[in-house]
């Protein structure tokens, strides 16, 4: 079961899933895609607009004030084009040096993880032959609503409701006869799609991670064999979407101690991934830790000493001293920055969560959109959870 906050990156590790263990993206697939890449650009736009009014910061040039209200002006939700007066609207403001203050700003209010990712791209994405990539599809954020459960077999999927998004998400949707033969849905809205791997079987389940969307799955887990918490590293100085005064790092301990301590998981591995190593490595240089966590007493600019507090905090709400969890670092693409101590620090910050000291943790530093990284993240989890299971019944 994939657990975690908002934002943390659980669609994004499921996307991942289907590229490596399943059918991929098709042509058809990715371009059901491009107004959800469209949707993403207006939405960042739009949020650095209402965010330099909040901040008081004001445009270089002047004549921004009147392209700002043109994107403004516009509800991203309905966006299914990007036509020229806007491509070439968001590229001056993206230039604009007080648009950049107000990015580097972005602590300070909601902004999406892939808003950089988009904006440097927009010359290719506003193309007239423009196709997504496995790249822009990992980065599309679309809020997770409710329990969906995706099934993928490491030979072959056999079954997925996402290349059938386009169709699905349509105002008459109507359920065809193999959606209802394929679907099982329990009286508590849990959608199951299982598969096989060796005769174990293996579940993928992504659920929402906002406030409002928990009461939808907190209490529908029993006999859970594992459960994978994602923790996004590059939190620790950012606000909650629901509550301006909390720390999204404070919420995401919160949850991550209810899920470890309650009763219907006491025999269900646990596996923490600490996700989202690169923002870390990148922010952790000029946004220091121990200005959020004075606890910490690492070096600063240090992503290893960082992520390991982090660890360390998390994995200590763990009240069990013979359930053990398990950890996995990750690492992104692009070249590391020195956050090393920062991470570690974080680790160490969950894993004393943990009351029980014989409860194991497992934990994995993760980039949720590195596909060869989590490629290899997978296997060892694949691994953590068979064994699980087999010790479960004393025969490992």
């Amino acid at each position: 079961m994939f657990l975690g906050t908002g934002e943390s990156g659980k669609s994004t590790f499921i996307k991942q899933m289907r590229i490596i263990h399943g059918s991929g993206y098709s042509d058809e697939d990715k371009r059901g895609f491009i107004k959800l890449v469209y949707q993403n650009i207006f939405m960042a736009m739009q949020s650095m607009i209402r965010a330099m009014d909040l901040l008081k910061i004001q445009y270089k040039d002047p004549s921004m004030v009147e392209k700002a209200e043109l994107i403004r002006s516009v509800d991203f939700e309905t966006v299914t084009t990007f036509e020229s007066p806007y491509v070439e609207a968001i590229k001056a403001l993206w230039a604009d040096t007080g648009i950049q203050e107000c990015y580097d700003r972005r602590r300070e209010y909601q902004l999406t993880d892939s808003a950089k990712y988009y904006l440097m791209e927009i010359d290719r994405v506003a193309a007239p032959n423009y196709l997504p990539t496995e790249q822009d599809i990992l980065r599309v954020r679309v809020p997770t609503t409710g329990i969906i459960e995706y099934p993928f077999d490491l030979e072959e999927i056999r079954f997925s409701y996402l290349s059938d998004l386009e169709r699905i998400e349509h105002a008459e949707y109507l359920p065809t006869e193999q959606d209802i033969l394929r679907a099982r849905a329990p009286t508590t809205g849990i959608i199951e799609y299982p598969f096989d791997l060796d005769s174990i079987i293996f579940r993928m389940v992504d659920v929402g991670g906002q406030r409002s969307e928990r009461r939808k799955w907190i209490h529908c887990f029993e006999n859970v064999t594992s459960i994978i918490f994602l923790v996004a590293l590059s939190e620790y100085d950012q606000i909650l979407f629901e509550s301006e005064n909390e720390n999204r790092m404070e919420e995401s301990k919160a949850l991550f101690k209810t899920i470890i301590t309650y009763p219907w998981f006491q025999h269900s591995s646990v596996i923490l991934f600490l996700n989202k190593k690169d923002l870390l490595e990148e922010k952790i240089m000029y946004s220091h830790l121990v200005d959020y966590f004075p606890e910490y007493d690492g070096p600063k600019q240090d992503h290893i000493s960082a992520r390991e507090f982090i660890l360390k905090v998390y994995l200590s709400t763990n009240p069990d001293p013979d359930r053990m969890c398990y950890s996995h670092f990750t690492t992104a693409t692009g070249p590391q920055r020195d956050a090393i101590a920062a991470r570690e620090f974080i680790l160490r910050m969950f894993v004393d969560l943990n009351p029980d000291s014989e409860k194991i943790i497992y934990s994995h530093f993760t980039c949720a959109t590195d596909t060869e990284n989590i490629r290899l993240v997978f296997c060892a989890v694949k691994d953590t959870i068979m064994q699980s299971a087999l010790k479960e019944f004393n025969l490992a």
